[in-house]
């Protein structure tokens, strides 16, 4: 062909405009002498132009007509253009799969498997398959034969001739054939095992389920009896010979490729477990020992080749126990555990390209549809089918799901699977990715019709149906449960309140009826209010279920709405504000403490939809609310109601920052440093009650002695207070230390000191709805015996007089919280003498410290408490941390800086970094303390009151533990984990405390 130097020819031009990426190649083929006679011809490239990519099909006709007999070249040509049906296919089938059109170019007369076009031939079933594998009499010829049939599925599927489920159905069938010409293979390889067994093969997964990918390991159980008279050890024998044999007919790779691994995996005891068993030993494995998740395999267990009757018979025998399933006594915390997504287990790289996996992936409606099928299909038989789609739809016809749901969620993962079958055809590979390549990209989108722009309009679809799944997955649970309780137009299914019981139990609801009347209360109605709790409800409630107390969040959701519900921002604010609904919903079923502070104040959840609204304020900025609101108010008891609202709004924020970020959400994960959780409540709690002080000594100044009491008073931190640690329920140490003013008599200042400390005691303990604050003086001079309040020059006289060895232990904690901070600077200067020694500690000191420490192991320890759990007196716990921290404090301080600190973790580090302690034994020391403190922490969350053991009611133990981290049904692991860390801790502590 010549042209012009220049000037493009006019082939050129037409091949571009056909869809051609590279004309240039492509007319070279063209050009080869075997396409003469069709080179030109405009059928030839209006069919290569309608390809998901017409360089593939070219390229791979070209082999095809290469790889041919010269003589049967043309006769394959001329059938080409003249025979619509099959040039349809073939071109078709060689633009989207370069891995068949390798199978051609190996066996080019397979062509002709796509010629022929009568009714039979466009919906064959599992005999025509067995009729086309009936000749192969070795694994190669089954690998041919299968990939000649494969040939043929895959025609009708990109013409459009089958739809996504006749395709997926006919694979399953293939399948099945190829398991049956497997299984006469390997029996005619050894017919004495043969003879010796009655074998049947179950699928399981999408083979059972009828719904097979183009690539994918095909789920089987084997079960076998054995023949009349024979032995059952033998028999036994001979079955897993046959069975493995089978394995390998399929699996392994020769010179013509592999059909795909057969997968056993599903069986009792996995792996681990024999490959065959009699039926018998598999009901004996179902009833005793199964998990729910085996029972949800099972629903898809089908009976494909071997003896037929031993498979129905299995079948039959299962099928009463799967449906059964809903009511084990661990369905429930195997269910939430089941609905937890997967996708942090994909490479963050690969999450956004997950078909199967990611979020609103095939995993999301194949899941949903199982579990509605496994509650709701004990009592109702139509609902008991393998298939995704056929349930999907049965669910629909019955009331379970909505039927615009369903017709939605039906769309939506026809399209996924129709993606995914396309990406696997391309290279018969089992993949699950989208490709993040463009000419990938463009022929899928070719694929499935997108012609126009494919590569945007295939990213469009996309994330458009995975969008829709992502919104209905919840959904489908939870819609249903609000139509059972509402009023529908007549003719609508709905489900029956038995149904909708079942249901809210198996979610993991305790009290389904209170719940029912909680929706009721909340979703009836025709107002704008009960429309939009309508649209909230559906995904709430798969958040309430995600908790481990979900009949609390629906509860408390109840009554914050009812406190609201009139308030116009409340429900605006949860519809659209995308991270409120889900924080409420979160902080409402983790346990008692925060949903007591938010229903205190409801209005507080106007913080739960703030983007900086869970980030704690600072001292300062709180303190400038606080004393503006005391200076505001006509008397102390107001003055101090005002301040403990706003510490209770501050808790509030505090404990719901601590949930959340413990819990994690859909969009950010949990926070992944426990230690830092921590801190963030330890110096929040602290801040808080330190304003809070402040607030009610600038309240009792104020309503006796005006702007200036008469003698300048400092409140002085101690403990877990001083050391910015407090928890939720920990009560505010302190000591006073107060100066008489210039000319005002010590007697007169004495008295006002003590009369100040009085009544900030008793304004932050009336009673009202807000958390008090309990002031604990006890660490001061002389315990409960002595003065409440003293002079510097008092405080002197005592501790170079008096003063023991572990008050001077306690004051490493003291730290000014309040009042004058001067004078609270001039404390710390005279005991900082007491605390860090000049010349460190004696061997007599530190053998009473030690010996101090043994006695309160001892006596001070609750009767009865497992001294392996409990957070503060146990072994490993909190105590053992901190006295051994305060020992290299009191050793070392005087000439390590770093150790003059009140804070527990900032001293370990500095004393690690100091050399006094290696850094293996400072960590585990470190992770001890702060697992110790977060557990004292969950316990206070969970029950709204606080403890220094793990509780002993389930239901709280696991809202402990999913506090720190551990998904239902593994509070075992939790306790186990905790007993190994502090263990270590102890083993520490023996050695850098006690010298052992």
């Amino acid at each position: 062909m010549t042209m012009v130097p220049g000037r493009r020819s006019s082939t050129f031009t037409r091949l571009l405009r056909h869809g051609f990426t590279d004309p240039s190649a492509a007319e070279r083929l063209l050009d080869l002498p075997d396409f003469s006679s069709v080179r030109s011809d405009s059928v030839l490239l209006d069919a290569l132009g309608a390809t998901a990519d017409p360089d593939l099909a070219l390229r791979g006709l070209v082999r095809l007509v290469e790889a041919e007999e010269a003589g049967e070249r043309q006769i394959l040509l001329d059938t080409l253009v003249t025979a619509k049906p099959l040039r349809d296919r073939l071109l078709g089938v060689l633009g989207a799969s370069e891995a068949l059109g390798d199978h051609l170019a190996r066996h080019p007369r397979d062509w002709q498997a796509l010629v022929t076009y009568e009714a039979a031939d466009l919906h064959p079933g599992v005999a025509e398959f067995e009729g086309e594998l009936a000749g192969a009499d070795d694994p190669d010829a089954l690998r041919v034969g299968y990939r000649r049939c494969l040939l043929s599925i895959a025609a009708r599927d990109v013409c459009g001739t089958t739809d996504v489920a006749e395709t997926a159905a006919e694979l399953a069938d293939l399948a099945t054939a190829t398991l049956r010409a497997a299984l006469r293979i390997a029996s005619a390889a050894a017919p004495e095992d043969a003879a010796q067994c009655r074998l049947a093969v179950i699928a399981m997964g999408k083979c059972g389920g009828h719904e097979l990918n183009y690539v994918s390991d095909v789920d089987v159980i084997f079960v076998a009896e054995p023949a009349d008279g024979a032995e059952e050890s033998k028999a036994m024998q001979a079955a897993t010979r046959l069975a493995s044999h089978l394995m390998r007919i399929c699996s392994d790779t020769t010179v013509e490729g592999t059909i795909w691994p057969v997968d056993a995996n599903l069986r009792p005891e996995g792996r681990n477990g024999p490959l065959v068993r009699t039926l018998s030993s598999h009901l004996a494995y179902y009833q005793r020992w199964a998990k729910t998740w085996e029972f949800q395999a099972l629903l898809k267990a089908r009976p494909v080749a071997g003896d037929r009757a031993l498979g129905q018979e299995y079948v039959d025998a299962v099928s009463p126990l799967v449906w059964q399933a809903a009511d084990r006594e661990n369905f429930v915390p195997d269910v939430q555990k089941m609905r937890r997504r997967v996708v942090d287990t994909i490479p963050a790289d690969r999450v956004d390209r997950e078909l199967k996996l990611g979020p609103g992936g095939l995993r999301d409606v194949e899941f949903a549809v199982q579990l509605l099928q496994l509650v709701h299909g004990r009592s109702d038989p139509a609902l008991r089918s393998g298939s995704t789609l056929e349930a999907l739809g049965a669910l629909a016809e019955g009331g379970y799901v909505g039927r615009v749901d369903a017709v939605q969620l039906d769309d939506a993962y026809r399209f996924l699977r129709a993606m995914e079958h396309r990406i696997q055809l391309y290279r018969l590979r089992r993949t699950h990715l989208v490709p993040d390549e463009e000419p990938d990209l463009r022929r899928l989108g070719r694929s499935l019709g997108l012609r126009t722009d494919p590569i945007a309009e295939l990213n469009q679809a996309w994330r458009r149906h995975a969008s829709v799944v992502r919104r209905l997955h919840e959904k489908l649970f939870y819609r249903p449960l609000l139509d059972a309780v509402a009023q529908l137009a007549p003719g609508e299914s709905r489900l029956s309140t038995k149904a909708a019981t079942a249901r809210l139990v198996a979610l993991g609801y305790e009290d389904p009826a209170a719940a029912l009347r909680h929706l009721e209360a909340l979703s009836s109605g025709v107002s704008r209010k009960a429309a939009i709790q309508r649209t909230l409800l559906p995904v709430l409630l798969g958040w309430f279920a995600d908790s481990a107390d979900p009949d609390a969040g629906l509860l408390g959701f109840r009554k914050v709405s009812d406190a609201l519900g009139k308030t116009p921002w409340y429900l605006r604010l949860l519809r659209d504000e995308g991270a409120a609904a889900e924080n409420l919903a979160r902080v409402l079923s983790a346990g008692r403490l925060a949903p007591d502070l938010l229903l205190r104040a409801p209005e507080a959840v106007a913080l739960l939809g703030d983007p900086h609204g869970l980030v704690p304020r600072s001292r300062e900025h709180l303190e400038q609310e606080v004393l503006a609101a005391v200076g505001r108010a006509d008397d102390a008891e107001t003055a101090v109601a005002v301040v403990r609202g706003v510490r209770r709004r501050e808790l509030f924020r505090t404990t719901a920052a601590d949930l959340i970020g413990s819990y994690g959400t859909e969009d950010s994960p949990a926070e992944s440093d426990p230690g830092a959780l921590v801190d963030r409540v330890g110096s929040a709690v602290t801040d808080l009650n330190a304003v809070t002080i402040a607030g009610a000594l600038r309240a009792a100044v104020r309503a006796e002695w005006g702007d200036t009491l008469p003698t300048r008073f400092a409140v002085i931190g101690m403990g877990r207070f001083g050391g910015h640690e407090l928890g939720y329920g920990s009560d505010a140490d302190v000591l006073f230390v107060h100066e008489p003013r210039e000319g005002v008599d010590e007697q007169e200042a004495g008295r006002a000191a003590n009369r100040v400390v009085s009544e900030m005691r008793r304004l932050l303990q009336l009673p009202t709805a807000d958390p008090p604050l309990v002031i604990d003086p006890d660490l001061r001079p002389e315990g409960k015996n002595g003065p409440l309040v003293r002079t510097l020059k008092s405080y002197g006289a005592y501790y170079r007089r008096w003063s023991l060895g572990w008050e001077s232990q306690a004051l490493l904690r003291a730290e000014p919280m309040a009042g004058d901070m001067d004078l609270g600077a001039q404390f710390v200067e005279l005991i900082d003498p007491l605390r860090y020694p000049k010349d460190g500690l004696g061997d007599d000191a530190v053998r009473e410290i030690r010996r101090l420490k043994a006695r309160m192991e001892s006596e001070r320890l609750p009767r009865g408490a497992d001294p392996t759990l409990h957070t503060k007196l146990g072994r490993g716990g909190l105590s053992d941390v901190e006295w051994t921290v305060q020992l290299m404090q009191m050793q070392h301080g005087r000439s390590v800086p770093g150790l003059r600190t009140t804070r527990t973790r900032a001293a370990l580090a500095a004393a690690c970094a100091a050399g006094l302690i290696p850094e293996d034994d400072a960590q585990t020391l470190d992770e001890a303390w702060v697992l110790a403190t977060r557990v004292r922490n969950a316990v206070m969350l969970v029950r709204g009151r606080p403890g220094d053991t793990f509780p002993s009611v389930p239901r709280e133990l696991t809202a402990v533990g999913r506090y720190l981290g551990y998904e239902e049904g593994h509070v075992g692991d939790m306790l186990d984990d905790y007993r190994r860390v502090t263990r270590r801790a102890r083993g520490v502590v023996e050695e850098r405390f006690y010298g052992g």
